[in-house]
């Protein structure tokens, strides 16, 4: 294995402290301050804006006012949504999302984390006016939630890398799951402002008002992230060293020259130095770069999952985005269905009992990130979810009546208690950890492009399961579940053998372990050893194999 035998020139101030002593105990120097909470929670304001505005359509097909202007009157009179009008309606924010995620990366490249975000939340504006301006054409509106959801993707892609960036590393975790925290709050907050708006009012207000609302969030984000200081990460990059140091400092609540400020510094320089070092990084590296590949692919598994429960189903079981290979809104798409078997038959009734457990149980998911390790809360997670699939599944299809579910009360009551089980696993475990540890993959010159790739993935799974979930329920009803409880089975292996532990770790050192092939088994015992000897960003694949091996903990 080859070493690179320049080294970065020693600064002004002395960084052998943090020389001496272990990355772990550096951590603990840290502080959590409340620049750092403050700039978690306005960053957050991102995945808000994803919720409300993926939680709000659900609503909208249970209005009259919105059924008239955009449905289709059948036989009856009555209004109704096709399923490709409604897959269409629905699946284009996530196919403005795939757009807005790709390019996401270059935009946070080329201007910055911060006004990258601000740019974002402005598209949102404009495809809400598009929204609320529409009559009576429903591609008008459809346009409209196009041009949202571009913002929508990209700001999937900006804010957990603005958190990852910029949070210290012992709170790290916590900083960058407040953004699933925040979408699973968006979702239910579209909820409250739809039973509201639904009982209050007969006309266009119903569902203008609260499209509206979202200029209120957008405003909140584009103008408040702009307050907060950049990713020093980002600002290291482009030459204000100054302002990187000062940043680590105050978001750590530590002095510019503290031990843990220096070794922070110090990595990022070193990690700059071989970017420098080596060519100009093109953008196909993401899966030919050192170790890239691997992580690429990673990065795409694990965001091929329900990144948030964007709401639930209106009594017409409309298609909902968000719901991706772990089939986190299957549950919510036969929501109102079971809930009629105890005699609840209001589907906001039924979004809002279900939406406020999803809540309550990603801020307990929260612990689970600061306190839990990566690896295991993700791998028992998807076993759980995987049990809650397979008992969904039998029962709805073969015990409950799907035509009269008050007839089958106890089939009912089980399915009930296996949705509120699969919410809790989700909610505490992959719902907030994903974000997380997609967000810790990548080394900084290839971060922006592969966290596009693998959100990007997220989205086109996110549109095509929006698209064709009715039409595949209509075939085979509850047993769409057994789908996903494969996914889960295979979520689980593919933690196992293939995510290292980044709990508590700086994002240099992350990055170091997956040059290094650390074993995902045991990566949790992995320690830094000798920090002058990390293998190179800009090495071969082969060359990074080589070194580290004799601690047993080597892959």
């Amino acid at each position: 294995m080859q070493f690179l035998e320049r080294k970065a020139p020693e600064p002004a101030f002395e960084p052998k402290p943090a020389r001496e002593e272990s990355p772990a105990r550096l951590i603990e120097e840290q502080k959590v301050t409340l620049l750092a909470c403050i700039l978690g929670a306005v960053a957050s304001i991102g995945g808000f804006m994803f919720g409300y505005v993926s939680g709000q359509i659900s609503g909208y097909f249970d209005m009259e006012d919105f059924g008239r202007r955009f449905g289709e009157a059948d036989d009856t009179g009555k209004y109704v949504f096709s399923a490709v009008r409604q897959g269409t309606i629905v699946g284009l924010l996530p196919a403005g999302s795939l757009i807005g995620s790709l390019v996401a990366g270059r935009i946070a490249d080329t201007l910055g984390r911060r006004k990258a975000i601000s740019l974002s939340a402005l598209f949102t504006c404009i495809g809400s006016t598009i929204e609320i301006s529409a009559q009576e054409s429903w591609v008008h509106y459809a346009i409209g939630r196009l041009v949202i959801g571009f913002g929508i993707g990209s700001l999937s892609v900006c804010v957990p890398m603005y958190q990852s960036e910029s949070s210290p590393a012992i709170i790290r975790g916590v900083l960058v799951s407040c953004y699933q925290l925040f979408i699973t709050l968006g979702i239910w907050t579209a909820e409250m402002v739809d039973y509201g708006t639904h009982n209050a009012y007969s006309n266009s207000a119903q569902w203008r008002i609260p499209s509206g609302i979202s200029f209120l969030w957008a405003l909140l984000l584009g103008v408040g992230i702009l307050a907060l200081p950049e990713s020093p990460r980002f600002a290291y990059r482009i030459g204000r060293e100054d302002e990187a140091r000062h940043t680590i400092a105050k978001l750590a609540g530590v002095d510019i020259n503290a031990p843990s400020v220096n070794f922070q510094v110090d990595e990022i320089r070193q990690k700059l130095d071989e970017e420098k070092a080596g060519a100009e990084t093109r953008w196909y590296e993401i899966f030919t770069g050192p170790r890239m590949l691997y992580r690429t692919v990673i990065g795409i598994v694990l965001q091929v999952r329900a990144s948030h429960l964007p709401g639930h189903h209106a009594a017409n079981n409309a298609p909902q985005s968000g719901q991706q290979l772990t089939g986190a809104n299957f549950f919510f798409y036969y929501g109102t269905t079971i809930f009629r078997a105890t005699g609840i038959s209001d589907s906001y009734v039924t979004q809002i009992i279900l939406g406020s457990v999803n809540v309550g149980c990603t801020i307990g998911g929260l612990w689970i990130v600061k306190n839990c390790g990566r690896r295991k809360a993700l791998m028992f997670g998807a076993a759980w979810m995987m049990v809650c699939f397979l008992v969904y599944s039998f029962v709805g299809h073969f015990a409950l009546d799907q035509s009269n579910p008050q007839n089958s009360p106890a089939a009912g009551a089980v399915l009930i208690t296996f949705s509120c089980l699969f919410i809790v696993a989700f909610a505490t475990t992959w719902g907030p950890l994903v974000w997380t540890v997609v967000a810790e993959l990548y080394p900084a010159r290839y971060r922006a492009p592969a966290m596009a790739v693998a959100t990007a993935s997220n989205w086109f799974w996110n549109f095509m399961l929006s698209f064709f979930t009715r039409f595949i329920t209509d075939a085979i009803d509850y047993l769409y579940g057994l789908v996903f409880a494969g996914c889960c089975a295979v979520l689980v292996l593919v933690v196992f053998f293939f995510v290292i532990e980044s709990k508590d770790r700086t994002l240099e050192e992350i990055d170091t372990m997956y040059l290094m092939h650390v074993n995902p088994i045991t990566s949790h015992k992995w320690q830094v050893l000798n920090r002058e000897k990390a293998p190179s960003t800009t090495g071969s694949e082969s060359q990074h194999a080589e070194g580290g091996r004799g601690d047993g903990n080597m892959a």
